[in-house]
């Protein structure tokens, strides 16, 4: 039972990254869009893809630490005793990052929209920055099971760097192809060569990021660097090959299909450094029984998951549907292969 309540959080943990991660990668290339005329039409197509969105993809996030707490306890426990600096940072840009993108939409003054638009995109980088950096602490068994542990050493090490870097590049690549397809949509062919080329370069910068953090792991998380290059290589390759189509559709210009397989990728390598730290909740120590509630509750979780996803997979469905729909979709279906 405790690994199914474990499975269940984790695809929270996908749902979240694939979802989220794309809206955190869009405040990335606000924040490099450049001034305020040369920005606002890659500006405008952010706040267009983003405004059904951003809030709904957050009932991820709560879903996760609803199964987190009630599941495994004692694993929060350590988690929020040890790593309350990140934790804290992150919970801080989802707040800012929020206000600031209603804030700029609601604003006339130009400086006003500066400010908070300035908020809404250093947030967005600050905050997948922090949980990549949590990821790699937990991954390296840096979290103490009576947690406690050091807050400083625990998220700023090496595993954690490299967790924090990849964590802004995969959302930078999933946004970009997600905007590269919007702007194929939307008729522009300006502003879908634009993300095209970003997409493109974050996916590239992306996979060189990986590959160097190899050696990152085998020097600072070997349990993780061995179990990535044996139980779970088969996921590796296939999130590699993902990668690599998605680059080639992308240097093909064509966006049929792109979206999937770009989440598809960043779905693979998460299910991979899940299945690395399986069954340990804290990396390299704390199982998921050690760590799991009385049966009792976790039956409830269970039954909870369910409810949830079957009330909150057919909105999100009809949501990206309707959206799809009114940026012009119809476009995208008649693209010539």
């Amino acid at each position: 039972m405790a690994d199914l309540v474990a499975v269940f959080l984790f695809i929270g943990v996908v749902a979240y990254c694939v979802l989220g991660g794309a809206d955190f990668g869009a405040g990335f290339w606000d924040l490099i869009a450049g001034g305020a005329r040369q920005g606002r039409a890659p500006r405008h197509l952010i706040d267009e893809s983003l405004a059904p969105v951003w809030e709904a993809n957050h009932t991820w996030l709560i879903y996760c630490l609803v199964m987190l707490w009630s599941g495994f306890p004692t694993a929060l426990a350590a988690m929020t005793s040890t790593l309350y600096l990140p934790l804290g940072f992150a919970a801080l840009g989802i707040v800012l990052r929020g206000a600031g993108f209603a804030f700029r939409k609601a604003s006339i003054r130009t400086p006003e929209q500066r400010v908070y638009g300035a908020a809404f995109a250093l947030s967005s980088v600050l905050t997948p920055y922090c949980f990549g950096s949590v990821a790699g602490a937990l991954a390296s068994g840096r979290v103490p099971t009576q947690g406690n542990g050091d807050a400083v050493s625990s998220w700023l090490n090496p595993t954690s760097a490299l967790g924090g870097v990849l964590a802004v590049l995969v959302c930078a690549y999933l946004a970009a192809a997600y905007l590269t397809v919007a702007a194929r949509g939307h008729g522009d062919p300006d502003l879908f060569r634009y993300f095209r080329s970003r997409a493109l370069a974050a996916g590239a910068v992306t996979g060189a990021v990986s590959i160097a953090g190899i050696f990152v792991l085998r020097a600072d998380a070997p349990r993780l660097f061995h179990q990535l290059s044996h139980r779970s290589l088969p996921l590796v390759v296939l999130a590699a090959l993902c990668g690599l189509l998605g680059l080639g559709l992308l240097r093909a210009e064509r966006t049929r299909g792109l979206r999937m397989v770009a989440a598809a990728a960043v779905a693979l390598i998460v299910c991979g450094w899940g299945v690395s730290q399986y069954p340990y909740l804290l990396g390299t120590h704390l199982t998921v029984q050690d760590a799991a509630s009385p049966d009792g509750t976790l039956w409830v979780l269970v039954g909870v998951a369910c409810v949830a996803g079957a009330v909150i997979l057919p909105s999100l469905v009809l949501l990206f549907r309707v959206m799809e729909r009114d940026g012009g979709a119809d476009r995208v279906g008649s693209e010539t292969p």
